[in-house]
């Protein structure tokens, strides 16, 4: 295995993961900033008040991208163990 297996292999695992990471911190964040703002208008700082619909956002977003994010995984895992040949010797 040289460096550069080694090299590709970090980069793509690292790109997988933002593209799986990205979408639910992505809803989790634009729900966050909203009910911060809403916060800001009628001056009520609770703090479960954030956690609730950030969680329904993250729990919606997982539900609605789920089959993307199952074939994200799937061709990464198909490239890295139908590589696993190269990548031993």
């Amino acid at each position: 295995m040289t460096e550069e297996m080694v090299m590709q292999i970090g980069s793509n695992a690292l790109q997988t993961m933002m593209y799986l990471a990205g979408p639910v911190l992505l809803a989790a964040m634009a729900v966050g900033i909203v009910v911060s703002i809403l916060q800001a208008i009628t001056q009520i700082n609770e703090a479960t008040l954030t956690f609730i619909p950030k969680m329904l956002a993250v729990i919606i977003t997982l539900i609605v991208m789920a089959p993307w994010m199952l074939r994200i995984m799937q061709e990464y895992a198909i490239s890295v163990f139908g590589n696993a040949g190269e990548i031993l010797h």
